[in-house]
């Protein structure tokens, strides 16, 4: 029964019922989804450019944007994680302290 539990709070689901409006998502998610669709598009650009247009150097040229696209997008992802980290760290009292036994340091 515990895969059936929401993760949501009761009262954002009455607001969600009540207004019907979703949540919107964070920043990091609406970043990962721009940087799919990105290196999505850019594959198919490959694609058309090897095989339909006959031009291999330009679509091997552009066939290289997706990992590069996805590398940049892991790492803002990885940045806000950072970010966030370190807000959590410094508003908590001890904060450092705490993560330096938990490491063992």
């Amino acid at each position: 029964m515990a895969l059936l539990k929401s993760d949501t709070d009761p009262l954002e689901e009455t607001t969600q019922k009540t207004t019907g409006e979703t949540a919107q998502q964070s920043p990091e998610a609406r970043g990962a989804d721009l940087a799919l669709i990105a290196s999505g598009a850019s594959v198919l650009l490959a694609w058309h450019q090897f095989y339909f247009k006959g031009n291999k150097t330009r679509g091997l040229f552009i066939g290289l944007w997706p990992p590069t696209i996805l590398a940049f997008g892991s790492y803002l992802n990885q940045q806000a994680i950072l970010d966030t980290l370190e807000e959590s760290l410094l508003s908590a009292p001890g904060g450092f302290e705490s993560l330096r036994k938990l490491i063992g340091e």
